[in-house]
């Protein structure tokens, strides 16, 4: 049996619609006033100069900012990006301004496989303090206190055979007994070529058109977490 679960957010536990419907346009909308207000904090000010390196030198903020809306509009995977939005974010959460979605099937299952003591994990391009962001303010409560480690591309690209390898070691456990969720295939094809158990996640609500036969690529297929087996 399966004890130790690595799972994607987007697409997987939580809805497509929910980063680049709710997320995004909010980053977008606030970062312009989040800057003015913070820009002298050091965190914030390591950000946005790491962001004006990027584009070419020194130059103002508001150019920056504009550099980094536009990085919003690309989903760009900039790191300096990823930081401010965090902390834009984290404003967000707190003030109630949204909640982290989560389907309910995925919030089930995952305190469902804690209790049974499983260990969960979540592997993601969006950073670990989003990651953690998300699930801790979701719709379904705090489920950031049900994993054990988080990841994101700091481990590198989710669709390097070596990122799950790097995953594998710092779990401690074979790969072989580690499944992958995630509803994109070049993924998991990633994940299985460093020797984990894959599922890949075909919720209807995201890919109204379902992803059988050969366009799974050979991987388990559930469009729930209701459905996963973890035997």
């Amino acid at each position: 049996m399966i004890r130790t679960i690595v799972t994607d957010i987007e697409g997987t536990t939580s809805s497509i619609a929910f980063v680049h419907d709710v997320l995004f346009p909010y980053a977008l909308r606030e970062l312009p006033a989040f800057v003015r207000e913070h820009a002298d904090e050091p965190e914030v000010r390591r950000w946005l100069d790491a962001a004006a390196l990027d584009i070419g030198g020194v130059v103002a903020d508001e150019c920056i900012v504009e550099i980094l809306q536009g990085w919003i509009r690309e989903d760009r995977k900039h790191p300096a990006l990823k930081a401010l939005q965090g902390m834009l974010w984290k404003d967000g959460y707190a003030r109630g301004d949204f909640r982290g979605h989560v389907y309910p099937d995925a919030a089930a299952a995952l305190r469902r496989w804690h209790a049974d003591g499983s260990g969960l994990y979540v592997y993601s391009s969006g950073s670990v303090a989003a990651q953690k962001l998300l699930l801790g303010h979701s719709t379904a409560g705090d489920l950031a206190g049900l994993f054990a480690g988080n990841f994101d591309t700091a481990v590198g690209g989710k669709r390097a055979a070596a990122s799950y390898e790097r995953i594998v070691q710092a779990i401690g456990k074979p790969a072989g007994a580690i499944l992958f969720l995630s509803d994109v295939v070049e993924e998991l094809d990633a994940a299985r070529s460093a020797g984990l158990r894959t599922f890949l996640l075909d919720r209807p609500e995201d890919y109204p058109q379902p992803r059988e036969g050969e366009a799974t690529h050979g991987h388990a297929r559930a469009t729930s977490f209701a459905r996963i087996d973890l035997d």
